[in-house]
């Protein structure tokens, strides 16, 4: 066993996994395989003597790699590869190549320590990329929809005919993501309370649950600033910058715009707060913005109570959850 603990930087694409051991300076590559992985395990040391085994999320490819280790006992953190690449910009690292991204990251895992969080199950893995699918399929759709009417004649059948193969494929995920949470009572549950708060559908509810599994766990701050509907300060000396969101997650984001656009429209409390924004000179999509962040809060406090959603006060006040959850 080492004197010292391991910290541990895997970089990842789809063949090669180039890993950096700390404070060994080791570095050395295996694919990206099976039988890789069980050679990566042959350089490690056992799991209590590791700190911290750093991946970048790579689309994927490091799902295999990050459940071995995780199964394994070891301290798996999957970060935003934004975040390490700004670490190597700080330290004035101009080349990248795999290996040094290897070792940025062990450097990133001992000067950061990044919280160990759970990873994602097989069921939850399958029901991420269910819902991955069908948004995919989605913006697919909306590109040959758009096609349509600039074509004549046997391109447009053919345009007509893929539009009407998406739809029913699309139909079929939706099948498919309801067989995935239908066995799983929490899943269901879950679901079904997301579902009484108007302009929360079926998607809305499947995507939350799939891509935000932290909905109803952390508080309105936190959860916010993981979406992206958080506005940061932009302030330097004498100026102060507008306010911004940023970052965070967008396919989240995307259904929770659209959420907070039929809430606007159907749901009491979400439409007398837009237009009390926009009664005090607040742009559209500023309101509306605000709109979301408002939503998020009230979907995380429901979780986070196991409370379903109230018909409002006659000013427009929501009350199934304590005033103190949207702090």
């Amino acid at each position: 066993m080492q004197d010292q603990e391991q910290w541990i930087g895997i970089d990842v694409c789809k063949r090669w996994l180039d890993v950096h051991l700390r404070p060994q300076k080791q570095s050395f590559r295996v694919s990206n395989t099976a039988s890789g992985i069980r050679e990566l395990l042959t350089h490690l040391c056992p799991p209590e003597a590791v700190a911290r085994v750093i991946l970048e999320s790579t689309g994927g490819y490091e799902r295999s790699v990050a459940l071995v280790l995780s199964t394994l006992a070891y301290p798996v953190v999957v970060i935003n590869a934004r975040q390490a690449r700004n670490v190597a910009k700080a330290a004035n690292q101009l080349a990248k190549t795999d290996p040094v991204d290897a070792a940025i990251l062990a450097w990133f895992g001992e000067a950061m320590k990044p919280p160990i969080r759970s990873l994602a199950s097989e069921a939850d893995a399958e029901l991420q990329d269910l819902v991955t699918r069908r948004r995919q399929l989605v913006d697919l759709l909306t590109a040959e929809q758009n096609r349509l009417s600039g074509l004549r004649g046997t391109a447009q059948a053919d345009i007509a005919a893929h539009i009407a193969w998406r739809k029913d494929r699309i139909q079929q995920l939706d099948e498919q993501i309801d067989t995935q949470i239908h066995p799983c009572q929490p899943w269901q549950a879950k679901q079904t309370r997301l579902m009484t708060v108007p302009g929360v559908g079926k998607v809305v509810a499947a995507t939350l649950l799939a891509l935000l599994p932290d909905l109803g766990q952390l508080s309105t701050r936190k959860i916010s600033t993981l979406v992206g509907v958080a506005p940061f300060n932009r302030d330097s000396g004498q100026k102060q910058g507008k306010r911004a969101i940023f970052g965070g997650r967008a396919a989240v984001r995307q259904l929770l715009y659209m959420a907070a656009w039929v809430a606007v429209r159907h749901n009491s409390v979400i439409r007398v707060f837009y237009h009390r924004l926009l009664a005090k000179g607040k742009a559209t999509k500023v309101a509306l913005v605000a709109c979301m962040h408002k939503l998020l809060t009230i979907l995380n406090a429901m979780l986070n109570h196991g409370t379903d959603w109230q018909p409002s006060n006659s000013d427009g006040s929501q009350s199934a959850v304590p005033a103190s959850s949207f702090a």
